[in-house]
Order: C-alpha cells, then sequence, then structure tokens
C-alpha cells in the first residue's frame, strides 16, 4: 500500500489544490525541492565549480538511478534539458537517404513529427503513417505488413499528450527487433506513471522528461541508447566533454551515452531528478501504476455519466491521462473555471498531434491527469464541477 497521507504531506500544494495535471507538469515532492536548494545555497557559498566537485558522486548517482528506472545500465544514459533535446539527439543522430522510411503512429506528437519533416525535406526520406486498429491503439499487422528493407526507423510516442491512450510498445518493440529494425520510443507521458523496461520493451532509444508523471523539475530530461546501437550513432551536436579533442585534427567520442550530453548544465535541476527517480523508486512504480490507473477510470466513469460529455479515449487500457470534452463550452473556458474553483486541469490543442485529430475532427480537449498522490475525494470533487457546468 502506498502511505498517501506521508506524500501527501511531502506535497503541500494538495493542502489547497485539487491538482490534477500531472500530464503537464506534476508537483514537486519536498524532497525534490530541497536537493535542488541545497544545490543552489552550496553554489552561491562556494560556487558553481566547486559545488559541483563537492557534489560529484550524488550527481554521478543520477544516472544509477535512471537506468534502474529504465531496467538499463547507467553507461546508457544521458542526461539533458529535456525529452525534447533527447529525442532530436537520437533522431538526428540516424543517417537517413532519399527513399528511407520513416514509421510512426497516428498519434504522433508534434515536436517528433516535424522532425521528421525536416529530415524528409533534406534527405527525401518518406514518412509513413502506420494506421490504428478499432482500439485506437497502433495496428500490428499493419505496422508487420509495412515493413521492408527501405524501413529505417520505428518511431512511436507510447502514451500520446492528447489522451490515455497507451500504444503497445512491447509488441512493437518485438516486431522491431525480429526485422533489426531501430526502434525510437517517446516515453514522455509513461514514465513515472507505469513501469518502464527497455528490456522487456526492446526498444534501442528512449526519451523522457522529469517534470510530468515522475514528478520532477522541469528543464531536465533524459536518454536511454541500448550499448549495442550506441557505438554506431555520432551525436547531430558535439563538445569538447561529448568528444574529447585528442590531438590537433582529432576527436574521439566518449564511449558511453554521455556522448549525447554537453558540458555545461543545470547541476541542481540534475540533482532535483535524481530525487524524484529515488522517491519514485522508493514508492514502487507498480504501486503507483495500480493506483494511477484506478483513479483515472473513476474519473472516466463519473465523466461518462454526466450529461453533455464526450470522453475521447482511445485504447484497451487506458492510462491516467483523462480527455474529453463538454458541449457548449470550450476546453480553456473549463480549465479556467476550475482553477477557479480551485481545481488545476490542463487542455490539449489539436496541433499537438495533428494527425489524430484531424481523422477524429477533435477540438481542443479538457485534458486531466491524476497521480499517486491525488485522492478519489480530489477527482470527485471535478466531477462536480464539471455537473454543475452542465447544469
Amino acid at each position: 500500500m502506498i502511505d498517501l497521507d506521508r506524500i501527501r504531506a511531502d506535497t503541500p500544494a494538495t493542502s489547497r489544490l485539487a491538482y490534477l495535471h500531472n500530464a503537464g507538469a506534476a508537483l514537486m515532492p519536498t524532497p525534490v525541492v530541497a536537493a535542488m536548494k541545497q544545490h543552489i545555497n552550496l553554489e552561491s557559498e562556494i560556487g558553481g565549480y566547486a559545488a559541483a566537485d563537492r557534489e560529484a558522486p550524488r550527481l554521478d548517482a543520477v544516472y544509477g538511478s535512471v537506468a534502474r528506472l529504465l531496467n538499463a545500465a547507467p553507461d546508457e544514459i544521458a542526461l539533458v534539458e529535456n525529452a525534447t533535446v533527447a529525442w532530436q539527439m537520437a533522431f538526428y543522430s540516424l543517417p537517413f537517404r532519399k527513399g528511407d522510411r520513416i514509421l510512426t503512429a497516428e498519434a504522433e506528437y508534434a515536436a517528433n513529427y516535424v522532425a521528421f519533416l525536416q529530415v524528409a525535406k533534406r534527405t527525401g526520406a518518406v514518412i509513413d503513417v502506420v494506421p490504428s486498429d478499432a482500439s485506437g491503439e497502433l495496428d500490428l499487422h499493419a505496422l508487420e505488413r509495412m515493413i521492408e528493407k527501405r524501413v529505417k526507423l520505428i518511431a512511436i510516442t507510447w502514451v500520446p499528450t492528447n489522451g490515455g491512450l497507451v500504444n503497445p510498445a512491447e509488441a512493437i518493440g518485438r516486431i522491431a527487433r525480429a526485422h533489426g529494425i531501430p526502434y525510437l520510443l517517446d516515453a514522455c507521458q509513461a514514465v513515472g506513471q507505469m513501469t518502464v523496461d527497455v528490456e522487456a520493451i526492446g526498444c534501442d532509444m528512449l526519451s523522457a522528461t522529469g517534470r510530468k508523471f515522475l514528478r520532477g523539475p522541469r528543464g531536465t530530461g533524459f536518454l536511454y541508447i541500448r550499448r549495442a546501437l550506441l557505438q554506431q550513432l555520432e551525436p547531430p551536436m558535439i563538445d569538447h566533454f561529448a568528444a574529447p579533442w585528442v590531438s590537433r585534427d582529432e576527436y574521439r567520442l566518449r564511449d558511453d551515452a554521455r556522448r549525447f550530453e554537453t558540458w555545461e548544465n543545470n547541476y541542481a535541476a540534475r540533482l532535483g531528478l535524481g530525487a524524484a527517480v529515488d522517491y519514485a523508486l522508493e514508492i514502487g512504480i507498480d504501486r503507483i501504476e495500480q493506483r494511477c490507473r484506478p483513479l483515472a477510470d473513476r474519473l472516466r466513469g463519473g465523466l461518462a455519466a454526466l450529461p453533455g460529455i464526450t470522453i475521447r479515449d482511445l485504447g484497451r487500457a487506458p492510462g491516467a491521462i483523462v480527455s474529453f470534452t463538454m458541449d457548449g463550452h470550450e476546453a480553456e473556458d473549463i480549465v479556467a473555471s476550475a482553477a477557479a474553483a480551485g481545481i488545476t486541469i490542463g487542455a490539449s490543442d489539436p496541433s499537438s498531434t495533428r494527425i489524430d485529430a484531424e481523422l477524429r475532427s477533435l477540438p481542443h480537449l479538457v485534458r486531466a491527469s491524476p497521480h499517486y498522490y491525488n485522492t478519489e475525494a480530489e477527482v470527485d470533487r471535478l466531477l462536480a464541477h464539471l455537473a454543475d457546468l452542465t447544469r
């Protein structure tokens, strides 16, 4: 069982807010905030360089924490500024030529898709969108049929930003491995709310953020690169940390995933990320998932009973992002009225998942995302507020 009283004590804002916007940026627990403040204080006392030297063991330990979270090895982890940088460093390190095919999903995130478009424009590579099955998940049979020798990458968003859909990441991994195709998984909305095991999934590259369900600070992210692929990839940009300058005309890439990093970074935020990962691991990711999903299911069940509300989630077993629309009310107005009532939720713009939005004619969606520190009463509070709006 989760010690909800202790966790909520570690999350002071829960005493005044029903915070259901964890798919945007979750509330950081006090150990995360403390880790960051302590390092900032140390920098102010002895300087940034000396502070980093003094805290070197703790800073290095963050790699091990992230590796444990993902069931990876520390040398397969790079720590970067955000999930987009992580994803881009992996994607842009892959060589594409005219006619090469990139397979992706209908609900792919905008930041990723525009990168596909740029590479297609530069190289002549082709973007192919794998259709969804009747449940809304990526169609595995269609994926199998689309694979041939020109496919150079399978790149999928595991949990899209605009709803509860959970794509079959592990089954996609089996297909990718069977055909020897690199597999890049955007796990931004998955990490922190569900078990993420890169060995079980079979992905070669995985990107994620600290600020969402992991409850870390903004401006943090990480990249996993499978060791077997690592030595084949040269980052699109390097500095003397990623690739030491070993002679006048030569640099040498690092042997580990830190070849995707740069020398300068935010050490306070990095320690906050490590504290967030350790906090989640202490609770237990399996326990977190077992609490998140029932809270989201409770919200969906309550929404289904309200007139004029349409739940927009897809998939056989949706995760902890709940998306919906309400007749006669714009998403932004619902978010604002909830905020005035002390309830924090968010909205999803159709342009963030344009293909899915166009296929389903989606407007702006309301997005509520409960987490393990939320209570059933907070979910019911949102439902009561929406019921008042429907009247």
